[in-house]
């Protein structure tokens, strides 16, 4: 399956943090120095506090694992659209030429406004696809997509204050977000042989940052800093938030963008609730005030994920992967 087995995690390689003072502004800066401090060195946190409700990710998951049970030809009628919204079956994405593609599932969605109106207004962004055999389907993605949000939000503050920024520094331009919700859904790989073989291959996120509602099941792992690759296991009460590559990016480096996968041999199936945190399409990516000095590399949020996402997903040019 993989060569590289991960070990179990000592309590201190990812940290907790409770951002409810980050939240209620009544200790921001506080929060913000822990964020900065995990930021800077594994780049992954558990994060408590965080005041999405029980039931939001107990009615998303649930929704989620109705409709991915269903059969192919049912969830293939909402099948992943060139704006990369809706349903992406097993083998649709690998994470690297040399490894195998990842034996996942997705759902995917993005920002519609009140009205479910969403812009047209770059590669990326266009109407979600809502499986007519779930009716309540959408109401409980968005719920969840609009809760984790608000987190992002909260988090991107934390931030901001952490590099001694403004803490709207990182939210400009966010009216009208890039930002994917996406069902992840992991089946059990006990039984798969065959080197780089993975629920998901290693990898690092595509865009600003990564708020993740796991379930109880595991298998989530991360690189370390010294090359070890260690198990995240679920806490209860807790999300999972890692730093992406946008943010490394954006900050010049100062925060880490970290390696990870993920390898379910629980013998139960998995599903992870995602969301991927970017800013407006237009929204520019220069680190220079975080270095002091003009950054020549920069780009658009926009720009770079088209980059990104035209190297991961099969859809993107038409083929399957082989």
């Amino acid at each position: 399956m993989c060569t590289d087995a991960a070990k179990s995690i000592s309590p201190d390689t990812i940290p907790v943090i409770d951002i409810a003072p980050l939240r209620d502004n009544s200790n921001s800066v506080a929060v913000a120095r822990e964020l900065h401090t995990a930021s800077t060195g594994l780049g992954f946190i558990y994060i408590k506090g965080h005041g999405i409700p029980d039931e939001v990710i107990n009615d998303a998951r649930k929704s989620a694992y109705r409709f991915f049970r269903n059969p192919e030809a049912v969830k293939s009628s909402v099948s992943v659209s060139p704006k990369h919204r809706g349903w992406i079956r097993t083998g649709g994405a690998k994470m690297g030429d040399d490894l195998k593609p990842d034996l996942k599932e997705s759902f995917l969605w993005g920002f519609e406004d009140e009205n479910g109106f969403t812009p047209e207004d770059h590669e990326l962004r266009g109407q979600n696809r809502w499986p007519d055999f779930l009716p309540e389907f959408k109401f409980h993605a968005m719920e969840y997509f609009k809760q984790a949000h608000a987190v992002a939000h909260h988090l991107m503050r934390g931030f901001a204050l952490g590099l001694n920024l403004d803490e709207n520094f990182f939210l400009k331009t966010a009216d009208q977000p890039l930002s994917r919700g996406s069902f992840v859904y992991y089946p059990d790989q006990s039984n798969t042989v065959g080197i780089n073989q993975y629920g998901v291959g290693p990898h690092t996120d595509f865009g600003v940052l990564t708020v993740l509602a796991q379930d109880d099941v595991g298998g989530l792992e991360v690189k370390t800093v010294n090359g070890e690759w260690v198990k995240a296991p679920p806490i209860e009460g807790t999300l999972v938030v890692n730093v992406a590559d946008l943010l490394h990016r954006w900050t010049g480096g100062v925060y880490k963008s970290t390696p990870h996968r993920v390898i379910n041999r629980s013998g139960r199936e998995r599903l992870s609730l995602v969301l991927a945190f970017d800013p407006n399409p237009e929204t520019i990516i220069d680190s220079s005030i975080i270095k002091g000095i003009n950054d020549i590399n920069t780009i658009t949020c926009g720009d770079y994920l088209n980059w990104r996402f035209n190297k991961a997903f099969a859809y993107r040019d038409g083929k399957k992967h082989e």
